[in-house]
């Protein structure tokens, strides 16, 4: 069976009447033809089946339509469910432009910073996504020194003159240990992330903040620092149930690390929700199927994926950075584990 001819650019510039360049700038978008122009030559483009040739079309702009997204050490994998999640609204953003989007995984921080400088000086890509942020953060001076596009999933110390996309990591926080004081509980264990990290500095300042307003002491002992990772959870909070004086509740930095502390709280023959309360953050799927279901502060993994590629793509095309800075509100989610307290002691 002998294939159809495929539509090419001087073909649909013959049917046109028009030149091949004039053709090619009307796909292209460019500002010196006009839209009437522009109009005829897409519906013909349509009417005939015409695909662009991707490789020719790059090398006549001279702008490699790909971005990179690198997942940083200690970092969850792709399978994941947050960065799966993530990659899907990035994905999303870049193929309603036909872009394309390459991911790559550093196995240190050394490394990372190799890999993105390898990446912006191969010419494979035209901007670059960064994520979990320090509070002071070399890669991005790294890309504001090339003068590289890239966006930030979070935010450093100092954040006024690069584009981000956030949470408020603060608020989310402080919210959740609010919700557990107004449920009677006064002794609220803390498991954090990495301090390195900046969010996990805020979300810090968030549960102090709460305790604080209530007027309840901030006791370090019941504050656990640990990776986002259930078994590092269920460490963390089994450290806290063996005490002599355990917390009555807990809130999380990320719903894996929850999913772990429920599991210490099973093992130990309690019943999270009634002897012990349990708050994740992130708002995964998978937290409606935990047992209990888990509740937690949830925020858009796939509408994050999406902002960040439509703040890059503006980037890329010129926009200022400082003006596409996007700060959203995690939303409580209440499930099955966050109950009041109870007057009997579990132990």
């Amino acid at each position: 069976m002998v294939s159809p001819k495929r539509t090419k650019l001087k073909d649909l510039a013959l049917h046109l009447d028009l030149t091949e360049s004039t053709v090619s700038r009307a796909l292209n978008g460019y500002a010196d033809i006009s839209p009437k122009t522009v109009d005829r030559v897409t519906q013909a483009a349509v009417q005939l089946g015409y695909k662009p040739n991707q490789n020719a079309r790059r090398l006549a702009t001279g702008q490699a339509e790909a971005v990179a997204y690198v997942i940083p050490q200690n970092h969850s994998s792709l399978a994941e469910p947050f960065v799966s999640q993530l990659l899907r609204g990035l994905n999303d953003s870049l193929s309603r432009r036909g872009w394309d989007l390459l991911v790559s995984h550093a196995v240190s921080a050394e490394d990372e910073a190799a890999k993105i400088h390898r990446l912006i000086s191969s010419g494979r890509v035209s901007g670059v996504v960064l994520t979990r942020p320090f509070r002071n953060d070399a890669r991005i001076k790294l890309l504001q020194d090339a003068g590289f596009p890239f966006v930030v999933h979070g935010r450093c110390s100092h954040c006024d003159d690069y584009s981000w996309y956030d949470i408020d990591n603060e608020l989310a926080i402080k919210t959740a240990a609010t919700h557990l004081i107004a449920l009677g509980h006064q002794r609220i264990g803390f498991i954090g992330a990495p301090l390195y990290y900046n969010f996990a500095f805020q979300r810090l300042e968030g549960y102090k903040s709460a305790l604080a307003e209530a007027g309840i002491p901030y006791d370090e002992t019941i504050v656990e620092i640990a990776e986002m990772k259930d078994d590092a959870g269920e460490s963390a909070a089994s450290n806290q149930l063996d005490s002599g004086k355990p917390p009555t509740a807990f809130v999380c930095s990320s719903d894996t690390q929850a999913l772990g502390v429920l599991a210490a709280i099973r093992t130990r023959g309690l019943t999270a929700g009634e002897d012990v309360s349990v708050i994740g953050y992130d708002g995964l799927s998978i937290g409606r199927h935990a047992n209990p279901p888990l509740t937690t502060m949830a925020q858009p993994q796939a509408q994050s994926g999406r902002e960040l590629g439509d703040i890059l793509l503006a980037v890329i095309d010129g926009d200022d950075p400082a003006s596409h800075q996007i700060l959203k509100r995690a939303e409580l989610v209440l499930r099955n584990t966050a109950g009041p307290l109870r007057d009997r002691n579990y132990h």
